[in-house]
């Protein structure tokens, strides 16, 4: 079965035809530009006969272009009405899968994952759903994806400019992060009310961080009002309880902090040497 993916009314007319419904919920947009369309697939830089993961399919336009270049392709798709069309499309392509549900809670019983992530990210859990994959320790070699533009920036923003949160933190820790380019609204089907952006992130080298390295940045960002030195002795408390004022100021002490900058302001091998300095304590 094929599709006019580039045209709004053509998808109109399916969805009319088959009943299907877009959800807000589920922050559904088709992309229907076919040029974007062409150069993510190609920012990807997927061999052939590769197996990739595609979060968020809905009607399948990128997943034909994944199959074109013949890649393997395991699509998770929440939604049950584009979950009967993408088994119709693709019902003879040997080459796709279909993971039903929601990707948060069944990716990790699909392990272990390829080595290359596909996705135009529903906006309301793209930031978790990257989260939960580094968290984990799940990290493709190789990604694209397209999330709210705000969501982007956060994800490439450096220490000390407005945009740097925990998220740019965590997202650092393990990938080389490039905006590709911004998509306006108007390339959707529906429109959103704000623009995307396109992120390519490409796998550092293996760094081996510390259990409490992510808890710590996590705990650092979470009061962006008071210091360092405030938030880290909250940290502290509850592991080094009484004793956690003198580590605190020793901890401080070893990385040549005062204690009254601010998360945004600290870099990730600062938070990284903090993480090893709380490993290394022994009280």
């Amino acid at each position: 079965m094929i599709l006019n993916y580039n045209s709004a009314q053509a998808l109109r007319e399916y969805l009319d035809k088959e009943h299907l419904g877009m959800q807000k919920k589920f922050g559904q947009n088709f992309l229907i530009n076919p040029q974007v369309r062409n150069d993510l697939v190609q920012a990807l830089g997927a061999p052939c006969a590769s197996e990739v993961w595609e979060i968020g399919p809905g009607l399948g336009a990128m997943t034909a272009l994944l199959l074109d270049k013949c890649l393997i392709v395991k699509a998770f798709e929440i939604d049950k009405g584009f979950i009967r069309a993408l088994k119709e499309i693709f019902a003879e392509n040997k080459n796709f899968s279909l993971i039903e549900g929601d990707a948060m809670k069944t990716w990790v019983s699909h392990l272990p994952a390829a080595k290359y992530l596909f996705g135009n990210l529903p906006y309301n859990v793209a930031a978790a759903l990257i989260a939960d994959f580094i968290e984990r320790g799940n990290i493709f070699t190789r990604a694209v994806v397209t999330v709210q533009k705000e969501v982007a920036l956060r994800m490439a923003a450096s220490a000390g400019s407005p945009d740097y949160s925990s998220f740019s933190v965590l997202c650092a820790s393990v990938y080389k992060i490039k905006p590709l380019m911004v998509i306006h609204r108007d390339s959707f089907y529906p429109q959103p009310n704000v623009d995307s952006m396109a992120v390519l992130l490409e796998k550092k080298e293996k760094i081996e961080y510390p259990a409490v390295f992510y808890p710590l940045v996590r705990a650092l960002f979470s009061s962006r009002r008071k210091t360092v030195k405030n938030n880290l002795l909250s940290f502290l408390s509850s592991r080094f309880n009484k004793q956690a004022q003198t580590v605190c100021a020793d901890i401080l002490s070893q990385n040549n902090l005062s204690g009254n900058e601010r998360a945004e302001k600290l870099d990730l091998n600062t938070f990284l040497s903090l993480a090893k300095s709380i490993d290394n304590m022994r009280i």
